[in-house]
């Protein structure tokens, strides 16, 4: 029989009767002859009533006791599934961060995971137990509490599953797998049985909430095979897996569409064509811990140029604040925003092997009289930015143009 690492998020585990339910999953494999090792994250709506506690303390926390105080949520559901599990006539043990010793380095709040003991944990399946460990949690090599950062759950459940050698990570949430696109905006959005990694990290980083970004790099990185499932119902979920697998199948040339409508557009108009004046800009804009996502230079007639880039929306105002003050130095004509805008992309390693995919969207586009703003590509997507106002009919638009709604072959 096969070893589960089986994550389940806030939404999963939000009350006590969902724990009892989360519980009897758990059993159900068990009851097969597989060994489970549960991570769980806290119960909907904790962390955020503890970040709400701290910032009553303290206009702006201190990161370590943060990391203490955060981390307590996720102990409260172990100890509670523990419970459940022996009230059901299952053993069950419960382990923090610190207790399995996941030892990551020291960046409160965001911190790294660097290595795992999995000796405890070996001993306690071999003996029948289920391992039921806190997610989003570690401890630095001083003995610290460490948070991995919003949504570090996923995180934990897949480097578990990569310490242990798991025969498969599976992470539960509230939908029944990854979708073509969301399916609140095309409700023709079909469930994919499989992606590989590299599909799923662009649709990650592009918008799509599925699953943590670091998570999904872990997962490839150590060839972990990946499933998407939901809590609530029964299914096969999807399999995010390496495209080695199965290379040899027809593979379509778009998997998804992943769509962001938190991002911003700045632009500096009338900067000197003169070399290191983009540097100048965007190291400023770096310096000030704000990432930037698109950038497009204009060279005008005049030897001048127009830079443009986006950044997440709630940056705009600190970016514009930035151009302003470099615009006076460089002579520069003026700084515009616009926070009415979205980006677009499509996904597929199937895009690396067919022409002419940017036409097809770019036409998809203009059919529906959708003006491009800015484009960037890479061997497996292209995204572009688009008014936001135009974001659900371009989703739906690119959808049908790549005939996502019917099943591969």
């Amino acid at each position: 029989m096969g070893l589960f690492v089986q994550k389940y998020g806030g939404t999963s585990v939000g009350t006590t009767d969902r724990i009892k339910a989360v519980a009897d999953k758990v059993i159900g494999f068990k009851k097969q002859g597989h060994d489970v090792v549960v991570v769980v994250s806290a119960m909907s709506g904790e962390t955020n009533r503890l970040i709400a506690l701290a910032k009553d303390m303290q206009e702006k926390p201190d990161p370590r006791e943060m990391d203490v105080l955060v981390s307590t949520g996720e102990q409260v559901t172990i100890a509670l599934l523990c419970m459940t599990l022996k009230d059901k006539g299952y053993d069950a043990k419960s382990y923090t961060g610190g207790q399995v010793k996941i030892l990551t380095d020291s960046a409160h709040t965001k911190a790294r995971i660097q290595n795992i003991d999995v000796e405890n944990m070996r001993s306690d399946l071999s003996e029948g137990r289920i391992v039921v460990v806190a997610g989003f949690q570690g401890v630095d090599e001083h003995g610290n509490i460490t948070t991995l950062g919003r949504g570090g759950s996923d995180t934990t459940g897949v480097a578990l599953a990569a310490a242990l050698k798991a025969d498969e990570c599976q992470i539960y949430t509230d939908v029944d797998g990854v979708y073509t696109t969301d399916p609140r905006v095309v409700e023709s959005a079909r469930r994919l049985e499989k992606i590989t990694f590299e599909e799923m990290l662009e649709m990650a980083s592009l918008g799509s909430k599925v699953l943590q970004i670091r998570s999904v790099e872990f997962a490839g990185k150590y060839n972990v095979p990946l499933r998407v499932l939901s809590t609530f119902s029964d299914g096969p979920g999807t399999l995010i897996t390496l495209d080695e697998e199965y290379a040899n199948m027809e593979q379509p040339v778009v998997s998804g569409i992943a769509f962001n409508r938190d991002e911003a557009k700045v632009s500096i108009l009338g900067v000197p064509d003169a070399p290191g004046v983009a540097s100048k800009i965007l190291s400023a804009i770096g310096d000030a811990n704000i990432e930037i996502d698109v950038i497009v230079q204009n060279v005008a007639a005049d030897n001048n140029n127009d830079l443009t880039f986006t950044v997440h929306r709630n940056d705009v105002e600190k970016a514009a604040s930035i151009l302003e003050d470099i615009s006076e130095e460089l002579g520069a004509r003026k700084v515009v925003t616009d926070d009415k805008i979205a980006k677009v992309s499509i996904v597929g390693v199937g895009m690396r092997s067919h022409a002419g995919v940017a036409s097809r969207m770019f036409s998809a586009l203009a059919n529906e009289n959708i003006n491009i703003q800015m484009i960037t590509t890479s061997e497996i997507k292209i995204s572009v930015i688009i008014d936001e106002k135009y974001l659900e009919l371009a989703v739906r638009a690119l959808h049908s143009a790549f005939e996502l709604d019917q099943a591969a072959e």
